[in-house]
């Protein structure tokens, strides 16, 4: 024997209480202007609630019971369940709008990355898209991104892919939250950059651990956070709190020299630029004054400005001289073929054997 579940009803219609009333009223043979007086309600109240343009009070359902005889709880009841059916539809509105929001962003990347959890109901996957950014509804997301926009100077070329960056910039955010740092020190940060260049000449598994402890240890979180599609950012800065910075980088360009630059760049925002500034790397709307000055602190952290003088004056080196060169200042080759390239000292297609190519552990 099965129990038999009771069945609820929720129409997705309903009945304003003044429409009821209007009904009474002609029965009764009844005025508007007689009904307010007969209860002592304004001719405008008693026209705006059959015009369901007010509420149907408690006190003016003691009156309608004296008046047209029918118990108070009566009017209580259609008033409950009129509100109740508008709040529902007013749900059912805003659930539409969020489900088509959701439509606007990579989940199915973020699943594959374990960004967030794969949910077949469409609501459970929306609830899970609004815990991984922190937000109640897509209306608190615009908000919060309208002001990551106007701190990033966003172009149009940003806005154009707004979900898909937000994403991005939220997981570096998660990420660098979750990591254990000390307090910022600008002098040791500053100090430590230079032992850092010796990591360009190793290998993912032993430079990436290595520069996150490093960098933790003076108050800055690394964060290496693959990019989404469309997103097309190679790089970001900005302050968690007053005491823990956040560099976060991508691997747009897959090669050692673009990633290394990145880092370098977004290491130059931080000790020369103040703790309010927040920069996103990647497209056109930005600083152009600070965004050379981090250029150049990378470039010349890199590779001292003499040296490089005096290894260009020749004129374009050979692969060996580039492998020579790169080894004496204690970085990788394709950092040197990068900067070549860059200033067009050789073409683009020159000494790109000598970069190291990086891919992601989930797409191996």
């Amino acid at each position: 024997m099965v129990e038999m579940q009771e069945a609820t009803f929720a129409p997705d219609y309903t009945v304003p209480p003044g429409e009821i009333l209007e009904e009474y009223l002609e029965s009764a043979g009844m005025s508007q202007a007689e009904l307010a007086q007969r209860t002592g309600l304004a001719a405008k109240t008693v026209n705006q609630i059959i015009q369901g343009k007010a509420p149907l009070t408690q006190d003016t359902a003691l009156r309608l019971e004296r008046v047209l005889g029918r118990p108070a709880h009566f009017w209580n009841q259609l008033e409950v369940e009129h509100q109740e059916a508008l709040a529902r539809a007013r749900a059912a509105e805003a659930e539409h709008e969020q489900l088509e929001w959701m439509k606007r962003f990579p989940i199915k990347k973020m699943r594959e990355l374990g960004w967030i959890n794969s949910w077949k109901d469409t609501r459970e996957q929306l609830d899970e898209l609004l815990r991984f950014f922190g937000v109640h509804s897509s209306r608190e997301w615009a908000a919060v991104w309208e002001n990551h926009q106007v701190a990033y100077r966003q172009s149009q070329r940003f806005q154009a892919a707004a979900e898909a960056v937000s994403a991005w910039l939220r997981q570096g955010e998660r990420q660098g939250h979750a990591r254990r740092c000390a307090p910022y020190d600008a002098s040791a940060f500053r100090s430590l950059l230079k032992e850092c260049r010796a990591l360009t000449r190793e290998a993912p598994e032993v430079f990436q651990p290595r520069l996150q402890e490093w960098c933790a240890g003076v108050g800055v979180a690394v964060e290496f956070v693959p990019s989404l599609p469309k997103s097309r950012v190679s790089g970001a800065t900005r302050w968690l709190t007053s005491n823990k910075a956040l560099i976060q980088v991508s691997l747009r360009y897959r090669s050692d020299d673009q990633l290394w630059f990145s880092f370098f760049h977004e290491a130059g925002h931080l000790l020369l630029h103040g703790k309010r500034e927040i920069f996103l790397e990647g497209g056109n709307g930005l600083d152009e004054e600070k965004e050379a000055e981090a250029n150049r602190f990378a470039a010349d952290l890199l590779i001292p400005p003499r040296e490089w003088r005096d290894f260009v004056a020749p004129g374009r080196p050979t692969l060996e001289q580039v492998s020579a060169f790169a080894e004496r200042m204690g970085v990788a080759p394709g950092i040197v073929v990068g900067r070549l390239q860059h200033e067009r000292v050789v073409g683009w297609d020159w000494g790109n054997r000598l970069k190291r190519r990086f891919q992601w552990d989930h797409e191996g």
